[in-house]
Protein backbone atom coordinates (compact mmCIF):
# COMPACT_ATOMS: atom_id res chain seq x y z
CA UNK A 1 0.00 0.00 0.00
CA UNK A 2 2.10 3.62 -0.97
CA UNK A 3 1.08 6.50 1.13
CA UNK A 4 1.11 10.19 0.14
CA UNK A 5 1.40 12.55 2.63
CA UNK A 6 2.63 16.34 2.59
CA UNK A 7 3.91 18.55 5.64
CA UNK A 8 1.76 21.34 4.64
CA UNK A 9 -1.57 20.11 4.07
CA UNK A 10 -4.39 20.51 6.30
CA UNK A 11 -6.45 17.80 5.51
CA UNK A 12 -6.39 14.85 8.15
CA UNK A 13 -4.31 11.91 6.89
CA UNK A 14 -4.95 7.96 7.44
CA UNK A 15 -1.94 6.50 7.81
CA UNK A 16 -1.68 2.26 8.09
CA UNK A 17 0.26 2.43 11.49
CA UNK A 18 2.80 -0.60 10.92
CA UNK A 19 3.95 1.98 7.65
CA UNK A 20 3.77 5.40 10.26
CA UNK A 21 5.99 3.39 12.60
CA UNK A 22 8.80 2.93 9.80
CA UNK A 23 8.54 6.38 8.68
CA UNK A 24 10.54 9.67 10.19
CA UNK A 25 10.80 13.26 9.93
CA UNK A 26 13.71 14.80 9.56
CA UNK A 27 14.74 18.86 10.94
CA UNK A 28 13.38 20.81 8.08
CA UNK A 29 9.89 19.22 8.32
CA UNK A 30 9.85 16.35 5.55
CA UNK A 31 7.88 13.13 6.83
CA UNK A 32 10.28 10.15 7.39
CA UNK A 33 8.15 9.57 11.03
CA UNK A 34 4.59 9.57 12.19
CA UNK A 35 4.71 7.64 14.89
CA UNK A 36 4.83 10.13 17.74
CA UNK A 37 2.41 12.43 16.30
CA UNK A 38 -0.31 9.79 14.73
CA UNK A 39 -2.01 6.93 16.64
CA UNK A 40 -3.12 3.56 15.04
CA UNK A 41 -7.01 3.24 14.74
CA UNK A 42 -9.06 1.35 16.45
CA UNK A 43 -9.32 -1.66 14.52
CA UNK A 44 -5.41 -1.30 14.35
CA UNK A 45 -5.80 -1.75 17.78
CA UNK A 46 -7.95 -4.19 18.04
CA UNK A 47 -5.58 -6.63 15.97
CA UNK A 48 -2.70 -5.17 18.02
CA UNK A 49 -4.19 -6.86 20.96
CA UNK A 50 -5.42 -10.00 19.53
CA UNK A 51 -1.92 -10.89 18.29
CA UNK A 52 -0.59 -9.90 22.07
CA UNK A 53 -3.51 -12.52 23.28
CA UNK A 54 -2.60 -15.17 20.73
CA UNK A 55 1.03 -14.95 20.92
CA UNK A 56 -0.02 -15.72 25.13
CA UNK A 57 -1.82 -18.24 24.19
CA UNK A 58 1.34 -19.66 21.90
CA UNK A 59 3.49 -19.64 25.55
CA UNK A 60 0.66 -21.43 26.95
CA UNK A 61 0.39 -24.37 24.98
CA UNK A 62 3.89 -24.62 23.97
CA UNK A 63 4.49 -24.31 27.40
CA UNK A 64 2.27 -27.70 28.13
CA UNK A 65 3.94 -29.13 24.71
CA UNK A 66 7.21 -30.38 26.95
CA UNK A 67 5.25 -33.54 29.03
CA UNK A 68 2.87 -34.11 25.84
CA UNK A 69 6.19 -34.16 23.47
CA UNK A 70 7.31 -36.74 26.44
CA UNK A 71 4.48 -39.11 26.16
CA UNK A 72 4.77 -39.70 22.58
CA UNK A 73 8.65 -40.07 22.42
CA UNK A 74 8.20 -42.93 24.55
CA UNK A 75 6.49 -44.66 21.73
CA UNK A 76 8.03 -42.86 18.76
CA UNK A 77 11.66 -41.64 18.03
CA UNK A 78 12.75 -38.04 17.89
CA UNK A 79 13.10 -37.08 14.01
CA UNK A 80 9.73 -39.71 13.40
CA UNK A 81 8.10 -37.65 15.47
CA UNK A 82 8.90 -34.91 14.26
CA UNK A 83 8.45 -35.62 10.57
CA UNK A 84 4.88 -37.13 11.50
CA UNK A 85 3.54 -34.14 13.61
CA UNK A 86 4.75 -31.47 10.54
CA UNK A 87 3.82 -34.03 7.59
CA UNK A 88 -0.07 -33.87 8.79
CA UNK A 89 0.08 -30.16 9.61
CA UNK A 90 1.44 -29.74 5.60
CA UNK A 91 -1.22 -31.75 4.67
CA UNK A 92 -3.89 -29.86 6.09
CA UNK A 93 -2.70 -26.52 4.90
CA UNK A 94 -1.67 -27.55 1.28
CA UNK A 95 -4.98 -25.15 0.69
CA UNK A 96 -2.91 -22.19 1.68
CA UNK A 97 -0.05 -23.06 -1.10
CA UNK A 98 -1.85 -21.75 -3.40
CA UNK A 99 -0.68 -18.21 -2.71
CA UNK A 100 2.80 -19.15 -3.79
CA UNK A 101 1.73 -18.77 -7.40
CA UNK A 102 1.77 -15.40 -7.10
CA UNK A 103 4.75 -14.69 -5.24
CA UNK A 104 8.12 -13.66 -6.66
CA UNK A 105 11.70 -15.64 -6.64
CA UNK A 106 12.77 -13.29 -3.65
CA UNK A 107 9.70 -13.95 -1.57
CA UNK A 108 9.82 -17.86 -1.93
CA UNK A 109 13.41 -18.27 -1.14
CA UNK A 110 12.60 -15.66 2.22
CA UNK A 111 10.02 -18.43 2.63
CA UNK A 112 12.21 -21.59 2.16
CA UNK A 113 14.43 -20.12 3.89
CA UNK A 114 12.54 -19.53 7.20
CA UNK A 115 11.40 -23.01 7.18
CA UNK A 116 15.44 -24.23 7.05
CA UNK A 117 14.97 -21.53 9.89
CA UNK A 118 12.33 -23.58 12.13
CA UNK A 119 13.96 -27.20 10.85
CA UNK A 120 17.73 -25.91 12.55
CA UNK A 121 15.73 -24.76 15.72
CA UNK A 122 13.43 -28.28 16.29
CA UNK A 123 16.53 -30.46 15.31
CA UNK A 124 19.09 -27.99 18.22
CA UNK A 125 16.26 -27.96 20.63
CA UNK A 126 15.13 -31.86 20.60
CA UNK A 127 18.56 -33.40 20.51
CA UNK A 128 19.68 -30.19 22.97
CA UNK A 129 17.45 -31.44 25.37
CA UNK A 130 18.35 -35.22 25.40
CA UNK A 131 21.76 -33.85 26.01
CA UNK A 132 21.36 -31.30 28.75
CA UNK A 133 19.07 -31.04 31.98
CA UNK A 134 16.16 -29.44 31.64
CA UNK A 135 16.78 -26.43 33.66
CA UNK A 136 19.97 -25.91 31.66
CA UNK A 137 17.58 -25.80 28.66
CA UNK A 138 14.97 -23.44 29.94
CA UNK A 139 17.41 -20.78 30.76
CA UNK A 140 19.50 -20.92 27.75
CA UNK A 141 16.60 -20.91 25.18
CA UNK A 142 15.17 -18.08 27.01
CA UNK A 143 18.25 -16.17 26.34
CA UNK A 144 16.48 -15.81 22.75
CA UNK A 145 14.60 -12.99 25.07
CA UNK A 146 18.01 -11.10 24.99
CA UNK A 147 18.93 -12.03 21.47
CA UNK A 148 16.26 -10.94 19.53
CA UNK A 149 16.46 -6.88 19.97
CA UNK A 150 20.44 -7.33 18.97
CA UNK A 151 19.23 -9.23 15.08
CA UNK A 152 15.91 -6.81 15.02
CA UNK A 153 19.09 -3.95 15.55
CA UNK A 154 20.95 -5.62 12.90
CA UNK A 155 18.57 -7.00 10.05
CA UNK A 156 15.82 -4.87 10.57
CA UNK A 157 17.51 -1.09 11.38
CA UNK A 158 15.02 -1.39 14.26
CA UNK A 159 16.80 0.38 17.88
CA UNK A 160 14.78 -1.47 20.88
CA UNK A 161 13.75 1.27 23.73
CA UNK A 162 14.22 1.63 26.42
CA UNK A 163 11.41 -0.32 27.95
CA UNK A 164 11.93 -3.01 25.71
CA UNK A 165 15.44 -3.49 26.98
CA UNK A 166 14.40 -3.33 30.64
CA UNK A 167 11.84 -6.01 30.23
CA UNK A 168 14.86 -8.23 28.48
CA UNK A 169 16.80 -7.85 31.54
CA UNK A 170 13.81 -8.76 33.82
CA UNK A 171 12.83 -11.91 31.85
CA UNK A 172 16.63 -12.86 31.51
CA UNK A 173 16.45 -12.98 35.47
CA UNK A 174 13.31 -14.29 36.17
CA UNK A 175 15.03 -17.29 33.60
CA UNK A 176 17.71 -17.52 35.47
CA UNK A 177 15.67 -17.90 38.50
CA UNK A 178 13.58 -20.41 37.18
CA UNK A 179 16.57 -22.63 35.64
CA UNK A 180 16.90 -23.72 39.48
CA UNK A 181 19.32 -20.84 40.95
CA UNK A 182 21.63 -20.35 38.00
CA UNK A 183 23.11 -23.79 38.01
CA UNK A 184 24.70 -23.94 34.85
CA UNK A 185 27.11 -26.83 33.85
CA UNK A 186 27.94 -26.02 30.15
CA UNK A 187 28.01 -28.89 27.79
CA UNK A 188 27.47 -30.43 24.11
CA UNK A 189 23.88 -30.18 24.95
CA UNK A 190 23.91 -26.74 26.26
CA UNK A 191 25.73 -25.84 23.00
CA UNK A 192 22.90 -27.00 20.85
CA UNK A 193 20.09 -25.09 22.59
CA UNK A 194 22.13 -22.14 22.67
CA UNK A 195 22.04 -22.50 18.51
CA UNK A 196 18.76 -22.85 18.89
CA UNK A 197 18.23 -19.53 21.00
CA UNK A 198 20.24 -17.77 18.22
CA UNK A 199 17.72 -19.47 15.30
CA UNK A 200 14.63 -18.97 17.20
CA UNK A 201 15.79 -14.85 17.13
CA UNK A 202 16.95 -15.19 13.82
CA UNK A 203 13.45 -16.57 12.41
CA UNK A 204 11.47 -14.40 13.94
CA UNK A 205 13.17 -11.06 12.72
CA UNK A 206 13.92 -12.98 9.21
CA UNK A 207 9.92 -13.78 9.21
CA UNK A 208 8.95 -10.30 9.92
CA UNK A 209 11.26 -8.94 6.95
CA UNK A 210 9.26 -11.63 4.58
CA UNK A 211 6.31 -10.52 5.74
CA UNK A 212 7.19 -6.80 5.54
CA UNK A 213 8.34 -6.95 1.83
CA UNK A 214 5.84 -9.88 0.77
CA UNK A 215 1.89 -9.95 0.47
CA UNK A 216 2.24 -13.69 1.95
CA UNK A 217 -0.67 -15.35 4.19
CA UNK A 218 0.92 -15.70 7.74
CA UNK A 219 -1.23 -19.81 6.38
CA UNK A 220 0.99 -19.95 3.56
CA UNK A 221 3.88 -19.32 5.33
CA UNK A 222 3.19 -21.89 7.92
CA UNK A 223 2.27 -24.60 5.43
CA UNK A 224 6.01 -24.26 3.86
CA UNK A 225 7.71 -24.02 7.35
CA UNK A 226 5.66 -27.04 8.00
CA UNK A 227 6.59 -29.03 4.73
CA UNK A 228 10.36 -28.29 4.99
CA UNK A 229 10.36 -29.33 8.52
CA UNK A 230 8.74 -32.69 7.73
CA UNK A 231 10.87 -33.72 4.68
CA UNK A 232 13.99 -31.99 6.63
CA UNK A 233 13.47 -34.71 9.64
CA UNK A 234 12.53 -37.27 7.00
CA UNK A 235 15.86 -36.73 5.29
CA UNK A 236 18.36 -36.47 8.13
CA UNK A 237 16.54 -39.93 9.93
CA UNK A 238 17.29 -41.26 6.43
CA UNK A 239 21.20 -40.23 6.21
CA UNK A 240 22.07 -40.05 9.85
CA UNK A 241 19.57 -42.47 12.21
CA UNK A 242 17.47 -44.71 9.46
CA UNK A 243 16.65 -46.68 12.41
CA UNK A 244 14.03 -43.75 13.57
CA UNK A 245 12.25 -44.38 10.42
CA UNK A 246 9.49 -46.62 11.79
CA UNK A 247 5.83 -47.96 10.79
CA UNK A 248 3.58 -45.28 12.27
CA UNK A 249 1.64 -46.88 15.92
CA UNK A 250 -1.75 -48.21 15.16
CA UNK A 251 -4.53 -46.53 16.50
CA UNK A 252 -5.54 -49.72 18.94
CA UNK A 253 -4.06 -49.76 22.10
CA UNK A 254 -1.98 -45.92 20.99
CA UNK A 255 -5.02 -44.27 22.08
CA UNK A 256 -2.67 -41.45 24.32
CA UNK A 257 -0.08 -41.33 21.35
CA UNK A 258 -2.31 -40.01 18.96
CA UNK A 259 -4.17 -37.98 21.42
CA UNK A 260 -0.54 -36.10 22.08
CA UNK A 261 0.04 -36.20 18.05
CA UNK A 262 -3.33 -34.39 17.16
CA UNK A 263 -2.42 -32.01 20.46
CA UNK A 264 0.66 -31.31 18.83
CA UNK A 265 -0.37 -30.50 15.38
CA UNK A 266 -3.82 -28.34 16.09
CA UNK A 267 -2.81 -26.81 18.96
CA UNK A 268 1.46 -26.79 19.14
CA UNK A 269 1.89 -26.44 15.36
CA UNK A 270 -1.25 -25.46 13.55
CA UNK A 271 -2.12 -22.58 15.94
CA UNK A 272 1.17 -21.77 17.55
CA UNK A 273 2.76 -20.78 14.00
CA UNK A 274 0.06 -18.90 12.81
CA UNK A 275 -0.16 -16.84 15.58
CA UNK A 276 3.48 -15.93 15.67
CA UNK A 277 3.57 -15.27 11.95
CA UNK A 278 0.11 -13.49 12.27
CA UNK A 279 1.62 -11.38 15.52
CA UNK A 280 5.10 -10.84 13.28
CA UNK A 281 3.18 -9.18 10.58
CA UNK A 282 1.53 -6.68 13.45
CA UNK A 283 4.34 -6.10 15.74
CA UNK A 284 7.95 -5.99 16.55
CA UNK A 285 10.18 -8.95 17.05
CA UNK A 286 11.20 -7.66 20.21
CA UNK A 287 7.17 -7.56 21.08
CA UNK A 288 7.15 -11.09 20.10
CA UNK A 289 9.97 -12.59 21.45
CA UNK A 290 9.10 -10.95 24.76
CA UNK A 291 5.46 -12.34 24.71
CA UNK A 292 7.10 -15.68 23.68
CA UNK A 293 9.71 -15.90 26.52
CA UNK A 294 6.75 -16.47 29.03
CA UNK A 295 6.93 -19.90 28.02
CA UNK A 296 9.25 -21.14 30.51
CA UNK A 297 7.26 -19.57 33.39
CA UNK A 298 4.08 -21.62 31.76
CA UNK A 299 6.25 -24.42 31.14
CA UNK A 300 6.91 -24.68 34.73
CA UNK A 301 3.16 -24.16 35.81
CA UNK A 302 2.12 -26.96 34.06
CA UNK A 303 4.80 -29.30 35.16
CA UNK A 304 3.87 -28.35 38.53
CA UNK A 305 0.44 -29.14 38.12
CA UNK A 306 -0.09 -31.76 35.79
CA UNK A 307 3.19 -33.89 36.02
CA UNK A 308 3.54 -33.06 39.60
CA UNK A 309 7.14 -31.60 39.24
CA UNK A 310 8.36 -29.37 42.49
CA UNK A 311 8.99 -26.12 42.02
CA UNK A 312 11.23 -24.05 43.99
CA UNK A 313 10.06 -20.72 45.58
CA UNK A 314 12.69 -19.08 43.15
CA UNK A 315 11.24 -20.52 40.38
CA UNK A 316 7.90 -19.07 41.06
CA UNK A 317 9.52 -16.23 41.92
CA UNK A 318 11.33 -16.27 38.59
CA UNK A 319 7.89 -17.27 36.55
CA UNK A 320 6.51 -14.16 38.05
CA UNK A 321 9.45 -12.01 36.83
CA UNK A 322 8.73 -13.28 33.22
CA UNK A 323 5.19 -12.74 32.94
CA UNK A 324 6.04 -9.20 34.26
CA UNK A 325 8.52 -9.10 31.44
CA UNK A 326 5.39 -9.68 28.86
CA UNK A 327 3.22 -7.06 30.40
CA UNK A 328 6.13 -4.09 30.51
CA UNK A 329 6.39 -4.90 26.46
CA UNK A 330 2.96 -4.85 25.71
CA UNK A 331 1.12 -2.51 27.94
CA UNK A 332 1.12 0.89 26.37
CA UNK A 333 2.99 2.62 29.64
CA UNK A 334 3.91 6.20 28.13
CA UNK A 335 0.47 6.20 26.56
CA UNK A 336 -1.06 5.34 29.16
CA UNK A 337 0.18 7.87 31.40
CA UNK A 338 0.01 10.67 28.86
CA UNK A 339 -4.16 9.73 28.80
CA UNK A 340 -4.23 10.09 32.26
CA UNK A 341 -2.31 13.31 32.92
CA UNK A 342 -4.98 14.94 29.91
CA UNK A 343 -7.71 13.60 31.67
CA UNK A 344 -6.33 15.01 35.39
CA UNK A 345 -5.93 18.42 33.15
CA UNK A 346 -9.36 18.05 31.86
CA UNK A 347 -11.17 17.56 34.99
CA UNK A 348 -9.02 20.30 36.61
Amino acid sequence: MSVHLCATSKKPVRVDPIIAADASFDNGGSLTSVAAIMKPDRPAKRLQFLSDLMLLGVAIVWGSSYGVVKEALAVYPVLALLALRFGITFVLLSPALRHLRHADAATLRGVLGVGGLLLGIFLAETFGVLLTRASNAAFLISLCVVLTPLVEWVLLARRPGRVEWMAVAVSLGGAWLLAGDGALAFNSGDALILVAAVLRALNVCVTKRVMRNSSMPALSITAVQSGVVAAGSAVVALVFAPTQLRHVPTLAGHGLFWGSVIYLVLACTLFAFFAQNFAIGRSSPTRVSLLMGSEPAFGALFASVWLGEAVSASGWIGGAMIVAASLMATVPWRSALADRRRASGAQA
